[in-house]
Parts: C-alpha cells; structure tokens; sequence
C-alpha cells in the first residue's frame, strides 16, 4: 500500500496527543516513501502530517476543493495537486487516489468522508477499507454506535468488511505493510 489517504481534522485547538500521533505516522510514511492522499489544507492535523510525510522523503497529494483555494489555505507541502469543484469531488477523487484510508481524529467533514467510503462500499463502488486509528479511543462513541446499527440490523454486512480499528502506530503499521 503505498497511497494512504488520511481523513483528519483541520482544526488547531485540540488535544497534542493528536497532533503527535499524526506526525509520528507522517514521519514513519516519509521514510518508508509511502505518498499522503489527502485534503489539502494548512490546517490542524492535515498540515502536521503533511510536514511530516514531506520533511521525511515521502509524497504528498493534496485534493484541493475550489473553496480551500479561494480562502489561502492550500498547503505548501503538496508535490501534486488536484483542484476539485466541491467536497463531494474531493471524496471520489481522494477514494480513487488511495490504496487504503486512514481515519485520525476529525469533526464532521472526516466523518462525512468516512460515511461517503463506507457507503459507498456497501454497494460495490470502493472494495477499500476505513482504518479507524483510535488514538485515546477517540473514535469508542461512533464504533458503539456502528456496532449498535449492526446488531439491530441495520446493516447488511458484517461492518469489519468495511473498517478495521487500531490503537497505536505499530497496529497501524502491521495493516499498511
């Protein structure tokens, strides 16, 4: 798996312990010369392992919808850019672009990027799978409540056919190797 599309915050004001996840992992990409697929932001998480992946060899991607671009914060990391009209654009292309795809924390736009791969999924357009890097059980509440949806059958497949769940870097790792 060398293209590992990242869903993550790009929100600043969070808790450093995400921050030093990502970049652990942005690290670990640049020397292993893995390439980033991701939002395109200078922003939050997205930034920080975009620095990472950069500073330590590796690619990075940006997908870069037109309201990024006309706010200026388009990340400076990016070797290869693909400007998409909306958000919507933004999910295909970032789906198609990625071998895998990786969830760090994030608010609703790495939520509604998640639910956009999953169900998708589940109708045969992707065969790629959500790794949920759980750090500090970030993600516990929303994974009570997919297994809640699947234990009261609202789901048709059994949900590890659509995500895998990590807690730490080296779990993380043993999934993209």
């Amino acid at each position: 798996m060398e293209k590992i599309g990242i869903f993550c915050s790009a929100c600043s004001d969070i808790r450093p312990v995400y921050f030093e996840r990502a970049r652990e992992l942005g690290e670990w990409m640049g020397r292993e010369h893995k390439t980033l697929v991701y939002g395109g932001a200078d922003l939050g998480l997205m930034e920080c392992v975009a620095q990472a992946v950069k500073q330590n060899g590796g690619h990075v991607i940006g997908i870069v919808p037109a309201k990024l671009e006309e706010r200026g914060h388009v990340s400076d990391c990016i070797d290869t850019i693909f400007h998409t009209r909306d958000l919507s654009d933004r999910k295909d292309l970032l789906a198609a672009q990625s071998d895998v795809l990786v969830a760090l924390p994030g608010g609703i736009g790495t939520l509604d990027e998640v639910f956009h791969v999953m169900a998708a999924s589940t109708i045969g357009y992707y065969q790629k799978k959500i790794i949920f890097y759980n750090i500090d059980g970030f993600y516990d509440g929303l994974l009570d409540c997919l297994h809640a949806l699947e234990s009261q059958g609202f789901v048709r497949h059994p949900l590890d056919r659509y995500f895998d769940v990590v807690r730490d870097l080296n779990e993380l790792i043993t999934l993209l190797t």
